[in-house]
């Protein structure tokens, strides 16, 4: 009925969140290695304001694609009050429970899923790291 719009608000949140820590980060860190002979490679660290859009952008692009879903069942109308479920009082409390329960697990499920890009993305800057500290390691020899 109206689960989507417990995603809508973690979006709103994090894209404020996502905004100040851009405008506090600084440059990214700029790595340099060796990829062959006479060759130098560089790369940068994904900032984490980065890493927190691709955060918004799954929770803006899952509750755009529930609430077309939505439209598309009904659900939802163009007059207030907009969700067809707030017209009724025990339809209310029927949306509200499916907001506190399907719409908190999804949400959570989201942030979670990004949690696990987050461990990726880490475990693979760290293994670039360690890979350009082996190569200069073994260049200096």
């Amino acid at each position: 009925m109206a689960c989507f719009l417990v995603s809508v608000a973690e979006a709103i949140i994090m894209t404020a969140v996502t905004k100040a820590v851009k405008s506090k980060e600084s440059e990214p860190e700029e790595i340099h290695f060796e990829a062959g002979a006479d060759v130098i490679e560089s790369a940068t660290r994904i900032p984490f304001s980065r890493k927190l859009k691709w955060l918004t952008n799954m929770l803006w692009g899952g509750s755009a694609l529930l609430a077309f879903e939505h439209l598309w069942h009904g659900e939802i109308a163009p007059w207030f009050p907009f969700l067809t479920a707030a017209s009724d009082s025990v339809q209310t409390s029927v949306m509200l429970h499916e907001m506190a329960t399907v719409g908190v697990t999804m949400a959570v499920l989201i942030t979670a899923v990004w949690g696990v890009m987050l461990l990726v993305s880490n475990a693979m800057e760290k293994k670039l790291l360690n890979s350009q500290h082996s190569v200069n390691y073994e260049a200096r020899k």
